[in-house]
Order: C-alpha cells, then structure tokens, then sequence
C-alpha cells in the first residue's frame, strides 16, 4: 500500500529482504519458539552475507547509505518472521551500530561495526538494571577509572542477546556524584573476563534471542572503548532513542501482519450456517479493522521515518517517536487479538501460528521504553507545542467561536 513512498533502491531491498524471509527454514521458527535455539547466528549470518543489515549507514562501514524510510520497510519484513527475529536483527545492526556509527570513532567503526553488519559479529544493547528499567538514569552499574581503564561492576538484565553476542554496548556511571544527566559513560565491553551471562530468562514469547542477565565483575574496558565522550551518554542515549523506539514500531507491524494474513484466508475457507464466515458482519468487521490498523500505522511510521529523514525539530520528533511507538503497539497488538477473535477456539492451538504472535507481541508495548512513559513523553511535548502557538497572532483564538464566550462569570478554573 506504500510502494509509492519508496524508491525504486528502496523497493529492491525492501525485495531483498522478503528473499530472506522465505530463505528461513520452518524449523528454525520453532526451534527458537521452544528455546532450542538459544540465539539465532545462522539467521544474522545469513542477513550480514545479504548485506541488509544497518542499510541506512555509509557503504564504508558496511551499510548502504539508505534513508529511514528504507529501515521501515526492511524491518516490517523482517518482522513478519516473528518478533524475536527482528528484536536480534535490530539490536545489533539499529542500535548497538548506531550509536557507533554517530558517537564512536573510526576505529571502533571498524573493528565493531563493519564485521557485525557483515553478521561475523553479534553485539548487544545493555540498558535495563534489576533495579530499574525505565528509570535509565538511575543506573548503579559503575565503571572507575583506573587511568588507562575502566573496571566496571554492576547488573543488566532482560539483555536481547546476552546469550550470543560478542560485545555489548553499557551505560555505566562514571560520575556518581553529578546530576543524572552527566553522570554517565556509554562503553563498549568485549565479552571476556570479568563478563558472564549469568541467567538466561523463560519468556512468554520472543523466545530464541538469548534474553539474560549479563554480570559485570571487574571488567577492564580500554579508554578507546569509550563512544563519545566520558560523562557523555545522554548525547549517545537521545539519538538511540530513534532506531529503539521507530525500528520498534517498524518491527511490530510486520509481526502482527501474519496474523491477519492467516486469519482472512481462514475466514474464507471455514463454513458456518451454510455459508463461509467472512459472509457475516460480527467476522468481517473485525477484519477489516485489523486491516485498517495496520494501515494506519504504517501511514504514521512513514510520516514519521520521513521526519527523522528530514531533521525535523527534536521536540517535535520526540513526540512523533513517542506516538508513533505507542499507537502502532497497541494497534498490533488489536489487530493479532482480533485474528485470533475470528478463528475461535483454533486460533488459541498451535495449529496456526496466531496463538505464538500475541506471546511475542505482547512484548511491544513494554520494551524499549513502556507505552506509559511514550504517553509522559507525547505529553509532556505536545503541552510545550502548545503555549509555543498560543503566542500574539499565531494561531487563531478557538475559545472565542462560541455564542457565550464572553461570559467570564462562567469561566471559573480555580
């Protein structure tokens, strides 16, 4: 329904992309649905050797020099083969790479970037503590330096990849006692001493990305590995909310997709009272909203890839992410739920694959920042917008378009 907002390059690998997808076997789905697999290397391998992986970073780092629009339409497809396969897909190649690729140096770029979207690598995003998961900056992950060195000690848990990965990119306080904002350090950990995955999770769904608690012990982290600056990981955690919140919402739409795809071919097919189900109203309905949903959250993903693409205002883009990760989670996750709603008591079996996309999706709306604290941040912006245009002769006066309006008597707010 998108073609149009994409190029002809970005319809190529957009194309690309659905190749891969059927190149996965079956059973490698279901192997990482029962924990079999415990991280999916064949499959990032396989994706590094297509060179799909960071499309939208420089050819000499191994992208290719793509917009955000082409990430979109990349991570919908790979979407469609489960969620977790694109939560392993982007971690390392959308957002442990882009925080590199913007904050880190040329060194890091080509020791840590170039081989991992080659898929000869795989790297992790260390962000949530038990003792806090939105609360970012309140991290007691600490990393003291020792001259030449960090030694860094702490907790991350719930980790994509903490089984699997080879480095991982962690926010650690280097500046205990300054204000939050200024008090920490994004490094790069190779894994090795002092690094260990010490627990491994058994989630409702996404299950196969190697999801851990990953234990730091007096680790030894070269000032080398330091992106950005020392004290400076608000710099790198502000533009990482881009690929964490969009690829996201790019990620959801492309796993609910099946599940609607499942369910009309189902409905066309099952009989009731002489004729097939899509004949009545209380099927059909439903059908069509989880078509439109869809639609509706590519059309706000698109709208909102093509405002990252063009710069548009931070604050603004604050709350486009923000919305566009809120509304499209929620309306997957309708959307699988109304799927499953048509096809009865079947699709709640592992008959079909609806019952395996509501586990996996249901991760949605918690990860990468909960739709509670979205709706803080959409808030939050749009009130600012708001006194923003209500300055002289910005914006027309609506109050006034009332035939009472001059009745201060009525207008009482305290």
């Amino acid at each position: 329904m998108y073609d149009h907002l994409l190029s002809d390059e970005s319809k190529k690998i957009r194309d690309e992309a659905r190749d891969l997808v059927k190149w996965v076997p079956r059973q490698m789905i279901l192997d990482m649905d029962e924990d079999k697999i415990k991280f999916p290397k064949e499959f990032l391998q396989e994706a590094g050797r297509r060179n799909l992986m960071g499309c939208r970073y420089p050819i000499k780092w191994g992208g290719r020099d793509m917009d955000w629009q082409t990430t979109v339409a990349v991570m919908e497809e790979i979407g469609s083969l489960g969620y977790i396969f694109a939560c392993t897909f982007g971690v390392g190649a959308e957002l442990v790479c882009d925080a590199i690729v913007q904050h880190g140096t040329d060194a890091q770029k080509e020791k840590y970037v170039k081989p991992l979207l080659n898929g000869k690598i795989f790297a992790a995003e260390c962000l949530t503590e038990p003792r806090g998961g939105s609360d970012f900056f309140g991290t007691t992950t600490i990393a003291e330096d020792k001259g030449d060195c960090f030694l860094v000690n702490g907790q991350k848990r719930f980790i994509v990849g903490a089984e699997g990965a080879d480095y991982f990119l962690v926010y650690a306080k280097t500046a205990p006692e300054a204000k939050p904002h200024k008090a920490l350090t994004c490094l790069i950990i190779d894994r090795g001493p002092g690094v260990e995955t010490k627990y491994l999770y058994g989630l409702m769904g996404c299950r196969g990305g190697g999801a851990g608690r990953v234990v730091f012990k007096d680790a030894k982290v070269p000032k080398e590995n330091v992106v950005g600056k020392i004290n400076g990981a608000y710099a790198v955690f502000k533009t990482m909310m881009i690929p964490e919140r969009l690829g996201t919402a790019a990620m959801t739409i492309g796993s609910a997709r099946p599940a609607l795809d499942v369910a009309t071919g189902y409905t066309t097919r099952r009989k009731a009272f002489g004729t097939t189900i899509n004949n009545f109203q209380g099927v059909n309905f439903q059908v069509a909203e989880a078509a439109m949903l869809l639609d509706a959250s590519r059309a706000l993903i698109y709208t909102t890839a093509r405002a990252v693409d063009e710069n548009v205002e931070e604050h603004r883009l604050r709350r486009m992410i923000s919305e566009t990760k809120k509304f499209v989670t929620e309306s997957c996750q309708k959307a699988a739920h109304n799927a499953m709603q048509v096809m009865g008591g079947i699709g709640y079996t592992n008959i079909y694959p609806i019952e395996r996309i509501i586990r996996d999706l249901r991760l949605a709306s918690i990860w990468t920042g909960t739709n509670e604290i979205m709706s803080m941040i959409i808030a939050h912006e749009w009130y600012r917008e708001y006194f923003a245009m209500k300055g002289p002769g910005t914006v027309r006066d609506y109050e006034n378009d009332a035939a009472e309006a001059e009745a201060p008597e009525e207008k009482i707010y305290e």
